[in-house]
């Protein structure tokens, strides 16, 4: 089995849920079990396990970590932040914490789910659906008729191999394709199943096949599926018993696939949440497990700001799903994960067909949402350790994207998001933002002039007097006479190409002037 270790833990369930604060020994300590905190009895020894401190204030936690130290424990979790971080690394016990007000209950049971799905590289999408074919085998054999457990689309998940038993076409073309056929008499028969309580035996739907026993398979008032025997005309007498029994079971075996599926996808969307912002703890295992290798390129889709959506947050979750499907569709897979209202997902390979993708996921989002969807790609880079910045990269071209180019990669778009991340570097810094362009602008606002705009077109026109008065649509020699006034006034040399230069990119970069300015 494959021990999880506290950074496993952290890749699967870290961030807003679980915050680590100290790890004295390394995240590469493994973590057995999660436990709850009794305050009525001494902690037993449990190697690996990892305490959650019920009860007990995160501020008052030092004698805790002292005894989970004596119970050679990997961590104690507390509630809130103020927990005591010198006592955990005096005592080699990391030290983790889940926000105030979380349920002790509801954290349990996700340390848990995580720990013990950790047997595996991955969590399989069919965890449990293994169990359900012993099921219908056990089922079958009790009753004495064929046996298989459809979800409520009549897909079959499971199925009985009993040998001897009867069976009929339908049986036979509904395991071949997975899918029970359909028909408006299977339909009516469907109907009257969901709404029974009890095992029902239904009638053949036709002389080539055999009658049924079914039962829904229900959790909490919720149809989860439902189980069928064929009824060969030898069934046990107690069937119906036995089929009402399994279909509990089935019930328990249904939760806990979806659990794992459910699990799966938590997982697979923190760990790329971790590659795509830079802090996994090992890239290339945390690419390895939601199935990345090699090179690749982040690709993000949002919705159209300008669009009025009512419920974006219920769109976009909505976007979230048409990006997976088109990705597994197209790559077997879905690497995607929604982060503060863009999606974003990885696209393997180095393919011109990146492009072609994203441009077909915006055409059938903005066709299912009824929004206009922009999509952005990020630099194609070598490997996991390069995803935080393609992501850096779609982030900057989302910004510059518009109505007429909704979708564009980087290397489309470079001149643009160049000039923005140099207006963000400079408008950070006041040595780079400081200088004679603000006396130039001010001077122009006080006295309705147009020195600036005037220097922006000579500039553009390589210095060049008729180019520039084309682009003023004046004469040569009012441009001339402007840049003459201007030296003095604004204190500028333009006989001095650095000046030339500095004043240039400050008056188009932060500015945000252009020969086309008005």
């Amino acid at each position: 089995m494959d021990v999880c270790t506290l950074g496993d833990l952290l890749d699967v369930v870290g961030g807003p849920a679980l915050r680590l604060h100290t790890a004295p020994a390394g995240q590469g300590v493994p973590v057995t079990e999660a436990v709850l905190h009794d305050g009525s009895t001494s902690l037993p020894r449990l190697p690996g396990a990892l305490l959650l401190a019920v009860g007990v204030p995160a501020a008052q936690a030092g004698p805790l970590l002292r005894a989970a130290a004596r119970a050679a424990m990997s961590g104690v979790v507390v509630r809130g932040a103020d927990g005591p971080v010198e006592q955990a690394e005096a005592q080699g016990v990391a030290l983790l914490s889940v926000a105030p007000d979380a349920a002790w209950h509801h954290v349990h049971l996700l340390l848990a789910s995580a720990i013990a799905a950790r047997h595996a590289d991955t969590v399989s999408a069919d965890s449990g659906l293994g169990d359900l074919f012993a099921l219908a085998d056990a089922i079958a054999t009790a009753t004495g008729g064929a046996t298989a457990v459809e979800d409520p689309r009549q897909r079959i998940l499971a199925y009985s191999t009993v040998p001897g038993q009867p069976v009929d076409e339908d049986r036979k073309q509904g395991i071949l394709g997975r899918q029970v056929p359909a028909s408006a008499e299977n339909t009516e028969q469907y109907r009257r199943l969901f709404a029974a309580d009890r095992p029902l035996r239904l009638p053949a739907l036709s002389d080539a096949d055999l009658p049924r026993l079914a039962m829904p398979v229900r959790a909490g008032g919720e149809t989860l599926g439902s189980v069928w025997v064929i009824d060969g005309g030898a069934l046990a007498p107690d069937a119906e018993d036995t089929l009402a029994q399994g279909a509990s079971t089935a019930a328990l075996l249904l939760l806990r696939a979806r659990a794992a599926r459910e699990l799966a996808r938590h997982r697979g969307s923190e760990l790329l949440r971790r590659l795509l912002d830079g802090t996994a703890a090992d890239a290339a295992t945390a690419a390895a497990r939601v199935g990345l290798a090699g090179p690749a390129r982040v690709a993000a889709f949002v919705l159209d700001s300008a669009a009025s959506v009512p419920d974006a947050e219920r769109t976009a979750l909505r976007l979230l799903d048409v990006v997976r499907l088109q990705c597994e569709a197209r790559y077997g897979r879905h690497a995607g994960v929604l982060v503060d209202g863009v999606v974003y997902a990885v696209l393997p390979g180095s393919e011109e067909r990146h492009k072609r993708l994203a441009e077909d996921i915006v055409a059938r989002a903005a066709q299912a949402l009824r929004v206009p969807v922009r999509a952005a790609l990020g630099e194609v880079v070598a490997d996991a350790d390069g995803l935080a910045d393609s992501r850096a990269d779609a982030d900057l071209v989302l910004r510059v994207l518009d109505a007429d180019l909704p979708v564009a990669s980087v290397d489309e778009v470079r001149p643009r998001v160049t000039l923005l991340r140099l207006a963000e570097v400079m408008g950070e810094r006041r040595e780079l933002n400081a200088g004679a362009w603000r006396r130039v602008l001010a001077y122009d606002a006080a006295h309705g002039t147009e020195y600036a705009r005037t220097l922006v077109c000579w500039f553009d026109a390589g210095c060049d007097m008729a180019g520039a008065a084309r682009l003023l649509a004046v004469h040569p020699n009012t441009c001339r006479y402007r840049l003459r006034q201007l030296q003095p006034l604004a204190g500028v040399d333009l006989d001095d190409p650095d000046e030339r230069l500095v004043l240039w990119l400050q008056l188009r970069v932060l500015a945000g002037l252009s020969p086309a300015t008005p």
